[in-house]
């Protein structure tokens, strides 16, 4: 027997089988209990079963207690909370980590996602895909929180190859092989239709209605934009260079090495023609910082490389999507 086998699982039920609604909030006291009602009541339409986790990531409001107040009410509902507030990507880990379901779609808490959509993420596992990310076409947000992220999420999609015009919006549908294949900390959470798609999960996207805020403040400010930009870079090395990460630091470190040692070379070569001394000029001294420099990058990327030989597992270098004996 191969040693996959004794790894099998049924084949998770994407069409009708239980949804996790994984809801990390902080300070939403205001909304918690309506949005509750609101999955309860779109869900007994639909008929299928589901869970509610709300993850509390630090509320100093009266939040967390109406969150535990609701899972004590309710069989289907459970509340986490955290000690500190750890950031949304935490909760959601959290969230990915305590769900039962064959289908794990994430809300905010706030009620600008609209429970009526879920009908419309849960037909999409129908046709194949994995990962359904909504995209707010109309958005009820102030000009400065909606013109910088229209550039990110251009900017996203050109750098990933995706089709999403919304990578950012918090409503989306995972199935649950996807929700766990993802390993999210800083700002990662943002990015995850990029992620999956470059670890080869059908991803796609849905125009959902977004509504404006009627409670509580947005958590949005200027250094998430510029975490986002950070963290850009760190998903474009993760998705294209985790398993070689030389070839990141060649791409840089390389050219570097080589516009140096031409600068040397050329001035050896005006040393030995006896053209004048070179040990003052400054091209040597740039050539030699230009060298030492590529030399230092490429040494980062070989450490790299030992390093991940020892961290990356088998299981983290791929999905396998069917085994058949």
């Amino acid at each position: 027997m191969s040693a996959l086998a004794g790894e099998k699982t049924a084949k998770p039920d994407l069409a009708t089988g239980m949804v996790s609604f994984v809801i990390p909030f902080l300070n939403e006291e205001k909304t918690l209990s309506d949005l509750q009602e609101r999955i309860d009541a779109t869900m007994g339409d639909i008929g299928r079963p589901h869970e509610i986790i709300f993850v509390d990531d630090g509320s100093t409001d009266n939040g967390s207690a109406i969150a535990e107040d609701l899972a004590r009410t309710h069989s289907h509902v459970r509340s986490l909370r955290f000690t500190r507030n750890f950031g949304k990507a935490a909760a959601l880990s959290a969230g990915f980590q305590a769900a039962n379901g064959d289908v794990i779609i994430t809300m905010d808490a706030d009620l600008q996602d609209d429970p009526a959509e879920i009908p419309r993420f849960l037909e999409q596992f129908e046709h194949g895909y994995e990962v359904v990310s909504g995209w707010k076409k109309k958005r009820n947000d102030p000009l400065g929180k909606t013109l910088p992220s229209k550039v990110f999420n251009r900017l996203t999609s050109w750098l990933f190859d995706i089709d999403i015009h919304d990578i950012n919006c918090g409503f989306k549908a995972y199935s649950r092989r996807a929700a766990k294949h993802l390993n999210l900390y800083g700002e990662l959470h943002r990015f995850t239709p990029a992620l999956l798609h470059a670890a080869g999960f059908k991803v796609t996207e849905i125009d959902v209605q977004h509504h404006a805020r009627e409670h509580g403040v947005s958590k949005y400010g200027a250094s998430r934009m510029v975490k986002g930009f950070l963290d850009l870079i760190t998903v474009k090395m993760v998705t294209r260079y985790s398993a070689r990460p030389l070839h990141f630091f060649a791409l840089l470190g390389a050219p570097l090495f080589l516009l140096g040692g031409a600068f040397v070379t050329y001035l050896t070569i005006l040393w030995f023609l006896g053209l004048g001394p070179i040990g003052t000029r400054p091209l040597l001294q740039i050539g030699i910082l230009l060298i030492v420099t590529g030399t230092q990058l490429i040494g980062v990327g070989l450490v790299a490389e030992l390093v991940q030989t020892t961290r990356l597992s088998e299981r983290e270098k791929y999905v396998i999507d069917q085994v058949i004996d």
